[in-house]
């Protein structure tokens, strides 16, 4: 077969981009991963599936990630993740690992997630102090906790420690994989829990964070805008059984009683009359005029 002729100019064509499916890259790849296992380097990848590795008692659950054209392991012991389920919702992510041990000859390297988090939060942790705002990844979201990542570190972010104002559905606001500007509230040793002998004691460090203290605080700039007894439009930012929140402003929402006579959802255009203002708690307290 005739040779790819590379002199040939295109507009927009990057050779460096370019790929002959003749060629065998491996060797390049390879090196990346030599390099990688002699140096404890992290490496990152997409874990791209889940396979299962080993019959019988050996068999194991295995994340895939790939360094070019070369397949990688990842045991679910290794992954960070609890069970199958969240191995399944960290498919699609991008992850950091390290080189445990390859075979050439398989085409295949072993690596280990945990083992790259474990240095890169000795990394962090020589890094940050209490005060810093600093970058986050969201790598789980329930009803009312943002699980993130900083740096091979996991943190905790209650809903309340989001942002200003109210959240109604904290997974429709925060999605997998979505970057966050976190303030570092408290970098503490705790015990580690277990059931070594108290001369043995170890230690680990709990490193406390939150979006909103990351963010400018809306009170009491806000106060400026409202008045007791006037009307204002605001739109229906939750329902719950104990009454109607009212978004006034970005990071502002008024509590509102339910209607007598008419059920509002969330979205609708109200106007709402202030009935009293709690600079000290923050909050607003309305009752519903009109629905727009």
């Amino acid at each position: 077969m005739a040779d790819i002729l590379e002199n040939v100019l295109i507009e927009g064509f990057d050779p460096e981009k370019f790929q002959d499916d003749n060629v065998d890259y491996s060797d390049k790849d390879w090196e990346q991963v030599y390099g990688a296992y002699q140096n404890k380097k992290f490496l990152q990848g997409t874990i791209t599936g889940i396979e299962t590795i080993g019959e019988g008692d050996s068999e194991k659950t295995c994340a895939i990630v790939h360094v070019g054209r070369i397949k990688g392991i990842i045991p679910l012991e290794f992954t960070g993740a609890n069970n199958l389920r969240q191995l399944r919702s960290m498919t699609g992510q991008e992850v950091a690992f390290m080189i445990l041990n390859y075979d050439r000859e398989a085409e295949l390297f072993t690596a280990s997630r945990t083992k790259a988090q474990e240095e890169m939060a000795k990394i962090t942790l020589r890094k940050i102090s209490e005060g810093d705002i600093i970058p986050a990844v969201a790598r789980h979201v329930t009803d009312k906790t943002v699980i993130a990542d900083i740096g091979g570190i996991t943190v905790r972010i209650p809903i309340d420690e989001v942002r200003y104002g109210w959240i109604d559905s904290l997974q429709d606001e925060v999605q997998v994989g979505q970057p966050l500007k976190v303030k570092v509230t408290k970098i503490e040793e705790k015990e580690a829990e277990g059931e070594t002998a108290e001369a043995e004691k170890e230690t680990r460090t709990v490193v406390k964070v939150s979006a909103k203290a990351a963010q400018k605080n809306p009170w009491p700039d806000c106060l400026k805008n409202y008045q007791r007894g006037g009307e204002y439009m605001g739109t229906v930012s939750g329902v719950r059984e104990y009454g109607i929140f009212i978004n006034l402003e970005p990071g502002v929402d008024s509590l509102a009683t339910h209607l007598k006579f008419q059920n509002v959802k969330k979205g609708d255009k109200v106007l709402v009359r202030i009935q009293s203002i709690d600079t000290k708690e923050e909050q607003i307290r309305t009752r519903i005029t009109s629905v727009k």
